[in-house]
């Protein structure tokens, strides 16, 4: 089954298991039921990430399908994957240094078209 648009985020400066936990919150919901509850999460900047994707996706099934309803697109799937991390070191007591993982993100959002009952 194809989906009807697809965006994806690459190498975005923030944790994914940050991400998921917004990711989580709108797993299902219609695109623009979605953005309402990004605009109002307390992760704002995990939500501001995941609602520019999101909106990505919405502008790239309005190119792809120009006669498609807004209304009745739905997040079929979204997903957030790790990226390649920064390593870094920070001193350490005794002389040691300790590594600080800087983590990526990859946010993938598919959109599907509701069906008229």
């Amino acid at each position: 089954m194809g989906h009807i648009a697809i965006a994806k985020g690459r190498y975005i400066k923030i944790s994914p298991q940050k991400s998921r936990l917004v990711a989580d919150l709108v797993r299902g919901k219609d695109a623009g039921e979605a953005l309402t509850i990004l605009n109002f999460s307390r992760r704002k900047k995990a939500a501001g990430q995941i609602s520019k994707v999101l909106n990505s996706a919405i502008a790239n099934a309005q190119v792809k399908f120009p006669n498609v309803d807004v209304d009745n697109l739905y997040i079929s799937r979204i997903f957030v994957d790790q990226a390649p991390s920064l390593k870094r070191f920070r001193a350490a007591p005794r002389g040691r240094g300790v590594r600080i993982m800087k983590k990526f993100a990859h946010i993938t959002v598919c959109l599907d078209e509701r069906e008229e009952k």
